[in-house]
């Protein structure tokens, strides 16, 4: 039970950057970066797209996805739709994975190290829920910002 309630808050969470990403006036924006702002809103949301693939996916849902993590920092003007729509096979992957975790599975390692460090799968799963939210308000901010200049 404690997964499909994970898995609803990773879904309402991606679509809310959905959202975001479709809140933007001008798409250019999204890849808008000033000062000692080095990350755009594109480049957090392929960054998350990537991450959540990779980990949970890959990671928990055998799907051989192969993760290029400089790409999500390094690529640009992406299409909004674009964006959008992998934000949308990514939930689809979160919530197919998640759908084989069972209640025991949270106790036993990950299938992935963290930074180099094995963790258990319950750590690594709320991790990687609080990291989409970390990077979501991130791109809210971003959004608001250049909204109000």
């Amino acid at each position: 039970m404690l997964a499909q309630y994970i898995a609803e808050i990773f879904e309402r969470d991606l679509n809310k950057l959905s959202e975001e990403i479709n809140q933007y006036k001008n798409e250019s924006d999204l890849w808008k970066t000033a000062g000692e702002i080095s990350n755009s809103a594109g480049n957090l949301c392929l960054h998350l797209i990537g991450n959540l693939n990779h980990f949970i996916g890959a990671g928990l849902g055998k799907t051989n996805y192969i993760r290029d993590r400089d790409a999500e920092f390094s690529s640009k003007n992406i299409p909004r739709e674009e964006l959008t729509k992998n934000i949308q096979s990514t939930i689809e992957v979160v919530r197919n994975a998640l759908q084989t975790v069972m209640p025991e599975d949270f106790e036993k390692d990950f299938p992935i190290q963290m930074q180099d460090k094995t963790v258990k799968t319950g750590f690594m799963i709320l991790h990687l829920l609080t990291h989409l939210s970390y990077h979501l308000r991130q791109i809210n901010y971003h959004r608001r910002l250049l909204a109000s200049n």
